[in-house]
């Protein structure tokens, strides 16, 4: 069995760490640590591009749950949902559109309420 990947997602005060899923998305992300980027904001989630190209895959989606870590291949950006978004119908996180699963956030993900747009991220291997 393939060790689990893990990795540490630094948003200006705050840092979480999360498990990578398998799939060819998550790997592609993987390759391309570490890596820096800017944080921004929309509901209660955070996403900041990445030097990741990577096609919608077969189980894309834009429901999400909290903690959820995703792709987003239309703006090349890594997403953090830790609560409901303005594309959300209630509670549950929703992305503007389709999504790629990569992984989950492990811990609280609500520790990401205190990040803010324009904050230095810095994602490795954990």
């Amino acid at each position: 069995m393939e060790e689990q990947r893990r990795i540490r997602i630094t948003a200006g005060d705050v840092s979480v760490t999360a498990a990578l899923c398998a799939g060819g998305t998550a790997d592609a992300v993987w390759d391309a640590l570490p890596l820096r980027s800017s944080a921004s904001t929309w509901g209660d989630e955070v996403y900041f591009s990445v030097p990741v190209d990577a096609a919608e895959s077969e189980d894309a989606r834009a429901e999400q749950e909290v903690g959820a870590v995703a792709f987003w291949p239309a703006g090349r950006a890594l997403c953090l949902f830790f609560g409901p978004t303005p594309a959300s119908a209630g509670d549950e996180p929703a992305a503007i559109s389709p999504v790629n699963p990569v992984g989950m956030i492990e811990g609280d993900a609500l520790a990401l309420r205190a990040v803010r747009s324009g904050a230095a991220v810095s994602v490795e291997r954990a």
